[in-house]
């Protein structure tokens, strides 16, 4: 995650940490908009939603990002169980929330414009209860309610979308890493704006606020937020080190004592872990760290967790080894822990309602058996698998893929069909369908299923240029060519109402975009960057020209504009 900010955050960030400079913590502090403020209409839901599918189309596409489907099924599950406790956090703009994990070791985690909550993998690991991580989450789920972010962005008053997605790439860049932050901040002047990103002191206690609320109101025991929050301040008194989290959300004994107030005003609640966490969290620790040493390493982790407590642990430690084992290539000694780890689980299981569990030891199941070369064991079992856990999007994926791998490509297809129609918002299942079409060598339905998976990311010009290579490849049917010019004149629709929404201030100040330096901004709609020439183009490549501040240098491969 932290390439990602250098890379494609690093040429606009630094302008924009510049060019738009936020209030200060104490200005946010004295002026927090309510829900009806003037402020608030600066930034409509609808354009915050849109800034946050911009950065996530930048996120996605990072190596850091951890696309695993049983880690985000786990994070999504708790996160959602969380906003449906208290579904008003979801706002007048009905927000879907999302929730992913980013490989970093640090404690931190973060907030996006429209609902997009982030884990760092290092917090993940830290949180020594399901509840400690359900706090962290509600904590963040505040944010977005209270639309702390978008009342930052907000007040900068910009005309139009593309200068604040940009602007809230630099704030991500600053929040989420420090290294990422000092690369990017190489003056006084913005290394002193960065101290400012940090949320005021109001904010944090109207996210704790509403994470106890929604922690208490979904089951969870409230106290975990409290307990992780104060492990954060001690460890920061003791070794003078602080975390991650507590440079972006300020930390105070009396929030502390305010957040332990609220607990003891509600209804205690017993929490017992889900086997499901510990499971995963053994899957994260490997999937931080996959090299040969960082496998090694984890290995060596799980083995003395299994000595330390034999009946307790043997559960995740037998299926963090069985990963590991995997990650190695060792396919018999990888099925035979797995067997031992789903044993000491059903032995667990009476003292265990959450039976989620099963779905992602059967995931690691089906990928030994296909990565060992037993597709047609995994076509079955991966069957069999999502008759158990139907609501496992991820065990359907490896269900596909087990097909293709068997040579099942009609099933596959077929299949895939069917389940598009079902689930017409998952771009997967569209990669699925591209993936089997290229090896039936059927060309306009692979542009075409192209399309739709980058329509559905929200990448219509690219989406259009997959319908321009599927009418060129010469083999669709008078059908599919109807099919391609339908979605073709829809996607076009869409993608010219959304500059119409997106542009509709612009003509109320021209000059909106510059600040005192002569710095302008500019982004594509599907690739936020910048450069120091004029441009001309039209559409989605329409770009604002940037003149570099007085002693600063283009990047490189960039001219100065004259």
């Amino acid at each position: 995650m932290r390439k990602l900010f250098r890379g494609a955050a690093r040429a606009t960030a630094f302008g924009l940490l510049l060019a738009c400079p936020l209030v200060s913590s104490t200005t946010a502090a004295q002026n927090l908009p309510t829900l009806g403020d003037s402020e608030r209409e600066e930034l409509t839901p609808y354009m915050e939603r849109k800034i946050g599918d911009i950065i996530m189309r930048e996120v996605r596409r990072d190596p850091d990002y951890i696309d695993d489907a049983p880690l985000l099924e786990y994070l999504n599950n708790l996160g959602n169980n969380l906003v449906e406790a208290k579904p008003e956090v979801r706002g007048e703009a009905n927000y879907d929330f999302s929730f992913f994990v980013v490989r970093d070791p640090t404690i931190n985690a973060f907030a996006l414009p429209g609902g997009f909550v982030a884990v760092h993998s290092g917090l993940f690991l830290a949180a020594q209860s399901e509840s400690e991580l359900a706090g962290v989450v509600g904590h963040e789920i505040g944010h977005v309610a209270q639309r702390h972010i978008a009342r930052m962005l907000g007040q900068e008053r910009k005309d139009s979308l593309i200068p604040l997605a940009a602007m809230a790439l630099a704030m991500l860049a600053a929040r989420s890493s420090p290294d990422a932050a000092t690369a990017l901040a190489v003056s006084g002047e913005a290394l002193a704006l960065q101290r400012q990103l940090a949320f005021s002191r109001d904010a944090e206690r109207e996210a704790d606020r509403v994470g106890l609320q929604i922690m208490s109101t979904a089951g969870y025991d409230a106290s975990g937020m409290v307990s992780f929050f104060g492990r954060m301040q001690k460890a920061t008194r003791l070794y003078h080190d602080v975390p991650a989290f507590l440079q972006n959300h300020p930390m105070t004994s009396e929030r502390i004592a305010d957040m332990q107030g609220r607990i003891n005003n509600m209804p205690y609640k017993q929490h017992v872990d889900s086997m499901s966490f510990r499971i995963i969290q053994a899957r994260l620790r490997v999937l931080q760290d996959s090299t040969t040493q960082g496998l090694h390493d984890a290995n060596t982790f799980f083995q003395n967790q299994l000595e330390m407590n034999p009946h307790t642990e043997a559960v995740a430690a037998k299926y963090g080894m069985a990963f590991v084992a995997l990650k190695r290539g060792e396919y018999d000694k990888a099925a035979t822990l797995l067997h031992q780890s789903r044993e000491a689980a059903q032995r667990l299981a009476a003292a265990h309602p959450d039976t989620t569990w099963g779905a992602i030891v059967d995931s690691l199941e089906i990928d030994i058996d296909q990565e060992s070369g037993k597709t047609a064991e995994a076509v079955k079992f991966a069957d069999a698998a999502r008759e158990r856990y139907p609501l496992s999007r991820g065990i359907v994926h490896q269900y596909v893929d087990a097909l293709l791998a068997d040579g099942r490509r009609d099933e596959a297809i077929a299949y895939l069909r069917d389940q598009a129609q079902l689930y017409r918002e998952e771009p997967q299942l569209q990669a699925l369908l591209a993936k089997a079409y290229a090896e039936e060598d059927k060309k306009a339905l692979q542009h075409l299923a192209l399309a739709e998976e980058y329509a559905l990311d929200g990448s219509l010009m690219a989406a259009l240029d997959q319908l321009g290579m599927a009418r060129k490849a010469g083999d669709a049917t008078f059908y599919e060519n109807s099919v391609i010019d339908a979605r073709e004149r829809e996607f076009k629709e869409r993608w010219n109402d959304e500059q119409v929404m997106l542009n509709k201030k612009k003509d109320k100040d021209k000059d909106g975009d510059k600040d005192k330096n002569g710095l302008r901004v500019f982004a594509g709609s599907d690739h936020i960057s910048a450069q120091c020439d004029p441009v001309t183009a039209s559409g989605d490549d329409a770009h604002f020209s940037l003149t570099p501040p007085r002693g600063l240098s283009c990047p490189p491969g960039l001219q100065a504009q004259p």
